[in-house]
């Protein structure tokens, strides 16, 4: 009988023992869950720390830190190279106004000279580069300012008449490509707090790049709730293309007549003030969807 009741204490302590592991055990897994997501969140040098001192764990924490912070030094090397790389684009797109500015310049002075209709012609060919390279130019030297993340002004504005002065500025683009575009914009005004210039060019960006694919065909839908659907035939594109759309520097165009940036700078204005963008692409159509919050971070 004292033999049965000291089997039961022992394995009683046991089963004790093996419980406060247990607990020990999962209260570690959730300072190794809580510390990786204070890492994941910040840039600190402080390291995983768990209570327990079981060596199994211990050696996890250590091996987790140990990656962590190889994490953070990629994690720098990136930002460092990131900003380099904006700061050489604002440098060369501002160092090529200059010289673009002095070529139109005597590009106008020449075309007043008396010449042959071949000359002419070559000329005409020289105007029609230098506005192209003069586009892009503008282009690198606008998603330089914008990535440094300039302020916005945020106002009460009527999204309806944003988009609607935006396609009229857009009026002789699409003419001249035979396009008459089909809208349909909800009876009631659309209100939202945004910054009206930031706006302007998401629509702007969307726009062009739909005018630039388009085979003929232009379709833009608003509801109430401040989603905006754009959508042209565009064959020559596939899923791949439309996937990178949004991706800093990627043009489908062959003859690199585009920086790329256009979608690019879109996507970062319109998450910077709290929306959403997006394309898919089906039936050889591309379709670019956006959603405006009440403001931002709404």
């Amino acid at each position: 009988m004292v033999a049965l009741w000291i089997a039961v204490g022992v394995l009683s302590l046991a089963v004790l023992l093996l419980v406060c592991k247990v607990l020990s055990l999962q209260k570690a897994a959730r300072e190794i869950a809580a510390g990786l997501a204070w890492h994941l969140q910040s840039d600190t040098n402080t390291l995983i720390c768990v209570s327990t001192r079981d060596r199994h764990v211990r050696a996890l924490a250590a091996s987790m830190n140990r990656e962590l912070r190889t994490l953070r030094e990629m994690r720098h090397r990136y930002q460092n190279g990131d900003r380099e790389l904006k700061s050489a684009v604002t440098n060369i797109s501002h160092d090529l106004r200059t010289p673009l500015t002095a070529i139109c310049g005597y590009l106008d002075l020449l075309e007043a000279e008396e010449k042959s209709e071949q000359t002419a012609r070559y000329i005409a060919q020289i105007a029609n580069r230098i506005e192209v390279l003069k586009s892009l130019t503008e282009e690198l030297f606008r998603f330089s300012v914008i990535s440094a993340e300039p302020t916005l002004a945020p106002e009460r504005l009527n999204v309806c008449r944003v988009l609607e002065d935006t396609l009229v500025s857009f009026y002789g683009a699409l003419e001249g490509k035979g396009i008459t575009p089909q809208i349909s914009l909800p009876d009631t005004p659309v209100w939202r707090v945004l910054d009206a210039s930031a706006l302007a060019r998401i629509f702007g960006n969307i726009i062009g790049n739909a005018v630039k694919y388009s085979h003929g065909d232009f379709v833009v839908t608003m509801n109430e709730e401040g989603e905006l659907s754009f959508s042209n035939a565009a064959s020559e594109l596939s899923s791949v293309d439309v996937g990178k759309l949004f991706d800093r520097f990627y043009t489908v165009d062959s003859a690199r007549r585009s920086t790329g940036l256009g979608l690019s700078i879109a996507k970062l204005l319109t998450e910077r003030m709290g929306g959403e963008i997006g394309a898919t692409y089906g039936n050889g159509r591309l379709t670019v969807t956006l959603v405006l919050r009440q403001s931002f971070g709404g």
